[in-house]
């Protein structure tokens, strides 16, 4: 079967998606799913988070373009995990394409070997903060479209808005097939009532999606990016590997079961 696709994304940054693309790729491929990370966000910051630096010439941004096999650019980054890492270049990218006919096919193209790999099951896709060419290249590639969303009330006026970019996808024709796949909650604290009271709210309006798991607000969670560690490499027993790992045991329940 062709590897299933999720492309983590939200147009707001800092809340805790390239953490979530990270920590769950490790978690998969330690349940026994071969997963690949695609790196679309030009911070790179996924990249840096699995251990590696950006180099030009070494990531996504030339197969993006050519619509070529990236087979050659994906690194083992863990046992069971890839990763195709952002490059200096890929900053420039959306100008690049821009020009380009079937501008939002791009990624599709390039990704449709691996994707139809016996190798792979899993390709996460870590998408940048916005809604340019680049996300939209991540979400007319994925099959579903993983949303972290920061525990505050402004948060929900994002999710509609991304809500929204999939409805218009599938009805253009770009990606009939992509589905919101599943909310969930991160910085989530619950000492405080706001963040209670934004996990209901977002359960009432998306009660199929939204995942059970919460991710706590923890320092641990924010050190080990900086360490080039996954939390479960980091401090395996912490509250965030516990959240992480509960977590991901639900999205392997939702799509690879």
């Amino acid at each position: 079967m062709p590897a299933t696709t999720i492309a983590i994304a939200n147009q707001k940054g800092g809340v805790g998606k390239t953490t979530t693309t990270v920590n769950l790729g490790d978690a998969l491929a330690r349940m026994g799913i071969p997963t690949l990370i695609v790196d679309m966000d030009p911070q790179a910051n996924a990249t840096s988070s699995l251990g590696f630096e950006k180099q030009a010439g070494a990531g996504i941004y030339e197969p993006l373009l050519s619509g070529a096999d990236p087979i050659n650019r994906a690194v083992a980054a863990r046992s069971n995990l890839w990763l195709i890492p952002a490059e200096l270049d890929l900053a420039a990218a959306e100008l690049e394409l821009s020009r380009e006919e079937n501008y939002l096919e791009k990624l599709r193209s390039s990704l449709t070997r691996l994707k139809k790999s016996n190798d792979l099951e899993a390709i996460l896709i870590d998408c940048p903060p916005t809604l340019g060419l680049l996300s939209m290249n991540s979400l007319c590639a994925a099959d579903h479209l993983l949303v972290t969303l920061q525990s505050e009330y402004l948060a929900l006026e994002g999710l509609g808005q991304i809500v929204g970019v999939i409805d218009q996808l599938k009805q253009s024709g770009a990606n009939p097939n992509l589905s919101l796949g599943g909310i969930v909650m991160t910085m989530y604290d619950n000492r405080t009532r706001l963040s209670y009271e934004v996990w209901q709210e977002v359960n009432h309006h998306y009660p199929e999606v939204i995942f059970r798991t919460a991710i706590p607000r923890t320092v641990r969670l924010s050190e080990c990016p900086s360490f080039g560690k996954t939390i479960f490499e980091y401090d395996k027993d912490s509250l965030g590997a516990k959240a992480y790992r509960a977590f991901s045991k639900e999205v392997r329940n939702r799509f690879f079961s």
